[in-house]
């Protein structure tokens, strides 16, 4: 098997789902939701999760039900404008693990850029990826969108078969797995080894990290 690139997703993938970021962001876009659309605290939960599972990203759901209404930039800006450096500190294992890894890597996240860049700066490992697959970059339509991961190949030229995708959100896998790309599923889920569309599952990047170093040889 032939590996020429490595795509990673970024939150709860590069970093353990325990840092609190996440949770974070699950509360500003509830409050986002319920301050947009004039809800009560339990119904906006209920949107933000709904949209997350149909679309992907609460964000593709208020663009697609609220068209021009949405301010995308200020969305963005208050759900990601959060100091990193409270949740995240340098990760010098995770560095020296990337830098063991020669094939070129990339990340493929579903946040913007300047979310990425704060987050690969906080753990101090910016310098191991070429290239940063973003929210706008995709217009908006971002993972689980077949057509996200297409761009990246194009972008990428690299066959689909000779990429690996490191994820921590299974619905995330299925187009890169009827892609052909080689799927690598962060969980600690008693089911998870399972998955149909997992060629490896693993408990956290490191031994993420670990398959992809056997991978290269």
């Amino acid at each position: 098997m032939t590996i020429s690139h490595i795509l990673f997703d970024l939150d709860n993938t590069l970093y353990p789902s325990t840092s609190g970021i996440m949770p974070m962001f699950d509360v500003r876009i509830a409050e986002y939701v319920r301050n947009f659309l004039h809800l009560d605290e339990e119904e906006a939960q209920k949107v933000r999760e709904s949209y997350f599972s149909t679309y992907g990203t609460t964000l593709r759901g208020l663009q697609l039900n609220y068209g021009d209404m949405v301010d995308v930039e200020d969305y963005l800006h208050y759900i990601h404008d959060m100091e990193i450096s409270a949740f995240l500190a340098l990760d010098a294992e995770l560095d020296t693990r990337l830098g063991g890894i020669v094939t070129p890597k990339s990340i493929f996240t579903n946040s913007p850029i300047e979310h990425a860049q704060r987050v690969l700066k906080a753990l101090g490992i910016e310098r191991h990826f070429a290239q940063i697959f973003d929210l706008r970059y995709h217009g908006f339509d971002a993972k689980p969108s077949l057509s996200a991961y297409e761009r990246v190949v194009a972008a990428l030229g690299v066959p689909p078969s000779e990429l690996a995708f490191v994820e921590d959100t299974p619905q995330n896998l299925v187009p890169a797995h009827q892609l052909g790309m080689t799927t690598i599923l962060l969980s600690d889920e008693p089911s998870a080894p399972d998955h149909p569309l997992a060629d490896y599952v693993v408990p956290d990047i490191l031994a993420a990290l670990g398959v992809l170093k056997e991978l290269e040889g």
